[in-house]
């Protein structure tokens, strides 16, 4: 395969994680990263590669895949059509109740490019679980958990809000529910029985605790259809206790053929969960290269993507190497 120019959109915990993937794979350069900050300041690990702005990027001409590392909540619904409009574009947007509207957006953004939507592991690779377990054995019931871990997406959404200094938020599974649906008994199951937020939040000078739990245990698409719980702590105590970023989950289906149960189960443990979601970038990013160059436009997400199109291997060799 020919060398794939790589560019990075946002340089916090993914765009960190997407340098680190590319520094591993052998048939890409990073050729520039992109940033609102004073380019001055940013101070990558990947020796001369230029940090530029968003309005110098847009006069580069060498660039086959663009990688959005901004947050859901409101970068990737402005950087994402910008963006697409000249570049093909990889994405991790997450806010699951909005990805249809999302991927028309993008779809009609990206007139002669591609974008890849919603990459990562969920949505991403658990959507492939779903989608295969389902295909599989359709007389069953799938049920998805994330956890414990922390929510990238979560904890900014959080930082976002007025008063609010630095945030993170927890995702953790009841494990009531997970037996439930590993016995075939899950199809009840609402949002809210099956996983509990928690929250760590430190706020702004004079902020109001009440008013921004408030702000966080309403919030539509995060934090509504779930028990939250907040606690107000120190910035000292959140870097002390509460920077780590592992995260996991799994994707459970149970079902029947005949009168057989049969379960099927994906899990992912993830000391980083920035550094993985950027290995699943880098990996898409491939594959956009590959489905442009045969002539695909418009919008696409993981589940449209030929698996061996993520791999360095070419068919044959994925044939007779893991066939």
């Amino acid at each position: 395969m020919k060398n794939i120019n790589i560019g990075i959109v946002g340089y916090g915990n993914i765009g960190r994680g997407v340098e680190k993937a590319v520094a591993h794979a052998q048939d890409m350069t990073l050729s520039c990263v992109v940033t609102r900050r004073d380019p001055q300041a940013i101070k990558l690990e990947t020796q001369g590669v230029a940090v530029i702005t968003p309005e110098e990027a847009m006069k580069c001409s060498d660039i086959d895949v663009m990688i959005l590392c901004g947050g859901s909540a409101t970068d990737l619904m402005v950087q994402g059509p910008q963006f697409v409009a000249k570049f093909n574009t990889v994405d991790s947007y997450d806010t699951h109740s909005r990805i249809p509207e999302y991927f028309d957006m993008m779809r009609s953004a990206a007139q002669d490019t591609l974008a890849l939507i919603s990459a990562g592991w969920d949505p991403g690779l658990f959507s492939l679980m779903r989608l295969l377990s389902g295909a599989i054995l359709p007389k069953g019931e799938t049920a998805t958990f994330w956890g414990d871990g922390v929510s990238q997406g979560h904890s900014d959404a959080i930082r976002r809000i007025e008063g609010v200094q630095d945030a993170t938020q927890y995702t953790v599974p009841v494990p009531q529910a997970i037996e439930q649906v590993r016995a075939g008994n899950g199809a009840a199951l609402t949002t809210r029985d099956k996983h509990k937020r928690v929250c760590y939040v430190v706020l702004k000078d004079g902020a109001d605790k009440q008013t921004v739990t408030q702000a966080i245990v309403s919030m539509p698409a995060y934090f509504a259809d779930y028990d939250t719980a907040v606690h107000f702590v120190t910035q000292e105590e959140l870097n002390a206790e509460h920077k780590k970023m592992p995260h996991g989950g799994f994707v459970v289906h149970s079902g029947t053929t005949s009168a057989q149960r049969q379960t099927m189960e994906f899990a992912l443990k993830l000391e980083s969960n920035p550094e993985f979601t950027g290995s699943v970038l880098v990996a898409c990013a491939r594959a956009v290269k590959r489905l442009y160059d045969d002539g695909r436009r418009g919008a696409v997400s993981m589940l449209d993507v030929p698996l061996g199109y993520y791999s360095t291997m070419d068919a044959a060799a994925l044939r007779g190497e893991l066939l």
